[in-house]
């Protein structure tokens, strides 16, 4: 067992790149960044200089998020949210991605639930409105259970016709595996997607090393590490309570709510850093670490597919490891 940061997996392309020469124009790396998904979106592939590669995948990006987004009107979940518990056509990207919070609701035992919507827009972590109503959130933890989300096909109807879905905890890991195929089907063989805190690597670095991925330090600087990751093709996602949070009267609310209490989870683990054989899997199990805490962590995971390693930055200080994973 050794130390996790919670790092929103922001990864340093200094940590990433060190360590390689790249004099051969073949060798050097091509980067893009965009604004999306509520965070900096960043794609480096390398053996190729075409820039349009690039654009087609952030503008691939920018079309899942119109897809799954809470809060854009008339993306497939916005519609879902508001069909009345009318049933809705989706893409088959959404119902697979539906199916696939559902089995993780399942697997979780409900700690795990996509239907927060109702809970997760009611809190505001700039703090300037405080903690919610104690009526509002009974209402809204009210309207929680993934059972109540049938999918048929392409069709999605909610039971409850008060119940919101929420991405928010699944979408970035699908989208960064959608972009690694993307990649991969344009013969790239070398290349990091990263969606603020969700990567996914393709091939390895042009001389064969591994990618170096830096994991922050919960409550620091972008440039201040636990420590280095080292990883071939697979996922690194990390989920932390310091991101996006706000503090009262002592008191610190973060984002990853507890779908019993509606309330910011009261967890012993500060920030969860996992590799998997895809991000989506890695959004969602990093997620349901902080939820259910370290002492439960480590028997779910030995029951989750596509789980390589771990590890865990705990409120006392502790780092914990678990699992095959290279932590420098």
């Amino acid at each position: 067992m050794l130390k996790k940061c919670l790092f929103a997996l922001t990864i340093s392309m200094a940590v990433l790149l060190c360590g390689c020469a790249f004099e051969q124009p073949s060798l050097k790396p091509l980067s893009q960044t965009r604004l999306l998904l509520d965070t900096v979106c960043t794609i480096t592939v390398f053996g190729t200089q075409d820039q349009s590669m690039l654009v087609e995948a952030l503008d691939l990006c920018a079309e899942y998020e119109a897809m799954f987004s809470i809060s854009v009107e008339g993306s497939d979940v916005w519609r879902i949210n508001h069909a009345g518990g009318t049933p809705v056509a989706v893409s088959p990207q959404t119902a697979s991605l539906l199916r696939l919070g559902v089995e993780y609701g399942e697997f979780s035992g409900g700690k795990f639930d996509i239907t927060v919507g109702r809970l997760s827009t009611l809190w505001d972590y700039t703090g300037e409105s405080g903690v919610p109503a104690e009526e509002d959130i009974a209402f809204a933890r009210g309207t929680v259970d993934f059972r109540g989300i049938l999918v048929d096909g392409n069709t999605v109807q909610l039971s409850d016709p008060e119940a919101w879905i929420d991405l928010g905890a699944i979408a970035k890991g699908y989208i960064a595996d959608q972009l690694a195929d993307f990649l991969k089907t344009r013969g790239v063989t070398g290349a990091v997607v990263e969606l603020g805190g969700d990567i996914s690597t393709v091939g390895a670095k042009p001389d064969g090393s591994p990618w170096r991925i830096g994991v922050r330090q919960p409550f620091g600087g972008l440039r201040d590490l636990l420590g280095v990751v080292e990883l071939g093709e697979s996922a690194i996602v990390s989920s932390g309570i310091y991101e996006r949070m706000f503090e009262e009267n002592g008191i610190i609310y973060h984002h990853i709510l507890d779908p019993g209490t509606g309330m910011p989870a009261r967890t012993d683990v500060v920030s969860a850093t996992l590799v998997t054989d895809s991000a989506v899997v890695g959004d969602i199990l990093s997620t349901i670490v902080i939820l259910v805490g370290s002492e439960a962590a480590a028997e779910l995971l030995s029951q989750a597919p596509g789980f390589i390693g771990m590890v865990l930055a705990l409120q006392n200080g502790d780092l914990l490891q678990y699992g095959e994973i290279g932590f420098q």
